[in-house]
């Protein structure tokens, strides 16, 4: 009897780990690696998705005419919390479950998001070239600032932003936050509007998912309603932000500096940031760490064979599908 094909594009997926690579093999699947190290296209997703009943996918773009040409792929397994890269209403409609990772790397977001804040209040990146250049420049314009008592405003107050949140209130900072679907958050301030929270913030810190509704929930408008000298911290999804205001808001000094893990076009063209002062940059790996990367691949394997099984896990966003139409195995 043939194996039933599982598509895995994590980097570094292990098919020998025995909670990953070899479960699926146990489990009487064969793993398919295309490990994603950069931009895929449709068509190459297309020819790499041939025979696979399931996917374990970075964010590879899964659109309607991926899943039109791929009609046995049944799940679409993500590593990650993030389906901007998944056409969920298509999926839906051929009736391809799509699960996530949440909650399995919000430490390290968090984590990521306190070290941007840090080395931009502190101006570590300025003061390590200063130091390794030999100019011992302790005071004037190279002089930091301090957290505690800074009002910081979170975008999106849901896993991520809670776990935020409990470090922040670490450093004695006053916490604000904008999220219509949170009412109530121990140590927060909740305001009435995204306008509000953006002129009262010294930081600002987005958490939120890239949806239609959130493109550009930072748009010119807004960063021109932040205080002067503000910092912005995106370790969400580029479009969130409108980028080329956010530039153009450092270019002309207006904001204090920004903390970028994520962007427009990934990996970001030559040329992207020339000329823009005050950035701190980092390539999408605010969730990816030694710990995050195990939970993120065994939680991903678990519910594709959960599902594979006949189950319906609770990582599933659209379980209604697998209701609608159980999933089977080849012969």
């Amino acid at each position: 009897m043939s194996r039933a094909k599982v598509f895995v594009s994590w980097p570094d997926y292990s098919i020998d780990d025995p909670e990953t690579g070899a479960r699926l093999v146990k489990g009487g699947f064969e793993p398919v690696l295309w490990p994603r190290r950069g931009a895929r296209s449709e068509q190459e997703l297309i020819g790499m998705l041939k025979g696979c009943i399931a996917a374990i996918a970075s964010a590879d773009p899964f659109t309607d005419r991926v899943m039109q040409s791929n009609p046995q792929l049944r799940i679409i397994s993500r590593v990650g919390v993030g389906v901007d890269s998944v056409d969920m209403e298509a999926a839906t409609r051929r009736d391809i479950a799509v699960s996530v990772t949440s909650g399995a790397n919000a430490e390290t977001v968090a984590d990521h998001t306190l070290g941007f804040i840090l080395a931009l209040l502190r101006k570590l990146v300025p003061q390590h070239l200063c130091a390794s250049n030999g100019r011992w420049e302790r005071v004037g314009p190279m002089t930091g600032s301090e957290l505690p008592g800074k009002t910081v405003g979170l975008i999106g107050a849901g896993g991520i932003g809670k776990v935020v949140l409990r470090r922040l209130l670490g450093f004695d900072a006053k916490v604000i936050y904008f999220d219509r679907f949170v009412p109530l958050l121990n140590g927060a301030t909740k305001v009435a509007t995204l306008a509000e929270l953006l002129e009262r913030s010294d930081i600002v810190s987005i958490h939120m998912p890239l949806v239609p509704k959130t493109h550009h929930i930072v748009d010119a408008a807004g960063i021109a309603r932040m205080k002067f000298g503000a910092l912005l911290i995106n370790t969400s999804r580029g479009p969130l932000v409108d980028q080329a205001a956010l530039f153009a808001a450092l270019r002309e000094g207006r904001l204090g500096g920004a903390g970028l893990d994520v962007f427009d076009e990934e990996p970001p063209p030559a040329g992207t940031f020339d000329g823009v002062p005050n950035l701190l940059l980092s390539c999408h790996v605010a969730g990816v760490s030694h710990e995050s990367i195990r939970r993120m691949t065994v939680s991903a394997t678990s519910s594709a064979l959960a599902m594979l099984a006949g189950e319906t896990p609770d990582t599933v966003l659209n379980p209604e599908v697998l209701r609608r139409k159980p999933i089977r195995l080849p012969a």
